[in-house]
């Protein structure tokens, strides 16, 4: 979606409200006073603002709610939408006070009068967030979303400005829900590499690794995953470089397994639709790179994902195989569905031989076990450096991302014991979280500082979310841009 497209700002101009046509959203604060522009409503309307706040029921309205007036006398529009905000609403409550308007938004022409509202930016973001779909399969078009949304503010300069980072940050959500929510036949792994080489337009250096070259590389335990497919395994490398030169950069790597089967160990046949979703780390990765890149970040950061599909098949690994990963440890795979870790672990590997990072991030949709610890509503976390995942967790907190830390340990270990190879692919049911995570901590070097995010309950849902429809959330990619701009932009 192209926003510069779709939002136009402009400086409040009271004289064009009563030729509005569409839908009017205006801004009333809970202590009931009218700014200008509602006082301007208000005339037009013969007093219905003035009504509203003077009743009992206003006072018990909470912040963030909406009230729609269906065609107010007085007006042309469709419909006023009333936003009831505190003046000193939070963030989480700004935006979906937003993404609630955008959800009533079925007009072609929308206006947004937000007066001179301190926080307008973030009411703002929440309408962008929510105006997506992915209709893109559909024979007839379902697209509901405004043709313009025009944006009134008595600060017009200072709220431009302000949504321009925004709103390049909500396009590299909506690429990652776009990915997420691509179908395997469309999103192969090639498709998908060659989706991430067109971010070479923003200014990325995009790097894709064949599987010769993996194989070179010795990465036996992520070839072994897409071995019995006909899809060919790769890893695609984004490098932003807006920093210092020379300076280490922060490393993301994303597990991109673009339909998970289960391979030979083969999922249950009603849970392997929602499988598409098995890429969405690499598709946060990809989406934060976009962002980075929009926004011109000055910061290095390199994104790195592995692509494979897992298939059954004659030449698919097998239960009790064994592999040897790119670090030279050998693992024994005891369960081909606990694929994921296998990907990542080569990746990362690779990434601090390689690239020498100043710190690592991975992100994997990687255990069933941490949906039945979470739910929907936090990713979970482990990590080896306590400072990181504080800044991680300030982060994810400041753009309302729930995250929750779970504790790594050497007494788990002995779950991922083996005794024919190095290690084992899985630890048994217990802590299946956890286990996951000590089993990737092995291929963590001891000076790097490390964060595992296990998103799986938050990346993919059937009912729809605060600020996006059923399907792909696009979580994550907000946290991680936000932990880059504090991090290492601000110093």
């Amino acid at each position: 979606m192209n926003f510069s497209d779709m939002f136009d700002y402009q400086t409040t101009d009271l004289t064009m409200l009563a030729e509005q046509k569409g839908r009017i959203s205006i801004v009333l604060f809970t202590d009931a006073k009218l700014d200008r522009t509602a006082r301007r409503l208000n005339r037009l309307t013969r007093g219905v603002l003035e009504r509203l706040v003077s009743t009992d029921s206003f006072e018990k309205r909470k912040s963030g709610e909406i009230i729609t007036l269906c065609y107010p006398s007085g007006l042309h529009v469709e419909a006023l939408d009333v936003v009831i905000l505190d003046r000193k609403a939070p963030v989480e409550v700004l935006r979906k006070a937003g993404a609630g308007l955008a959800k009533k938004y079925t007009s072609k022409e929308i206006l947004i009068l937000t007066g001179s509202m301190r926080d307008a930016a973030e009411l703002i973001q929440g309408v962008a967030l929510r105006s997506y779909n992915f209709h893109a399969y559909k024979t007839a078009s379902e697209t509901t979303n405004p043709e313009r949304i025009t944006v009134m503010h008595n600060n017009i300069e200072k709220l431009e400005e302000e949504m321009q980072d925004r709103l390049a940050v909500t396009e590299g959500v909506f690429f990652t829900r776009d990915l997420v929510n691509e179908p395997a036949n469309s999103l192969t792994t090639t498709n998908f590499a060659e989706r991430l080489k067109e971010l070479t337009q923003l200014g990325l250096k995009v790097e894709v690794l064949e599987e010769y070259q993996l194989a070179e590389l010795g990465m036996g335990a992520l070839l072994c995953v897409g071995q019995g497919s006909d899809s060919p395994s790769k890893v695609v490398v984004m490098h932003w470089n807006g920093g210092a030169k020379g300076a280490a950069p922060l490393a993301l790597v994303g597990k991109g397994v673009v339909f998970d089967t289960g391979g030979i160990s083969l999922k249950p046949s009603l849970s392997m639709p929602e499988m598409i979703m098995d890429m969405g780390g690499a598709g946060v990765v990809s989406g934060t790179m976009k962002a980075l890149a929009k926004r011109k970040a000055k910061a290095n950061v390199v994104g790195l994902v592995g692509l494979v599909e897992n298939m059954p098949s004659g030449s698919a690994v097998r239960p009790g195989d064994i592999v040897t990963s790119m670090k030279g440890n050998t693992i024994e795979v005891l369960n081909t569905d606990a694929e994921g870790r296998l990907v990542l672990c080569d990746v990362m590997w690779y990434t601090q031989e390689k690239f020498k990072p100043c710190a690592m991030i991975d992100l994997a949709t990687l255990t069933g076990a941490i949906i039945v610890a979470l739910g929907s509503e936090n990713a979970g976390i482990f990590s080896n450096n306590d400072e990181l995942c504080n800044a991680l967790s300030a982060a994810a907190k400041a753009e309302s991302e729930g995250v929750w830390r779970l504790p790594l340990g050497s007494g788990y270990d002995k779950l991922l014991k083996s005794t024919a190879a190095d290690m084992a692919n899985i630890g048994g049911r217990a802590a299946g979280s956890i286990t996951a995570a000590q089993f990737l901590k092995r291929f963590v070097k001891d000076d790097m500082p490390w964060i595992h995010m296990d998103i799986a309950g938050v990346t993919y849902a059937k009912k729809e979310g605060a600020y996006s429809p059923s399907g792909a959330s696009g979580w994550g990619v907000m946290t991680l841009n936000r932990l880059v701009r504090d991090m290492m932009e601000t110093r």
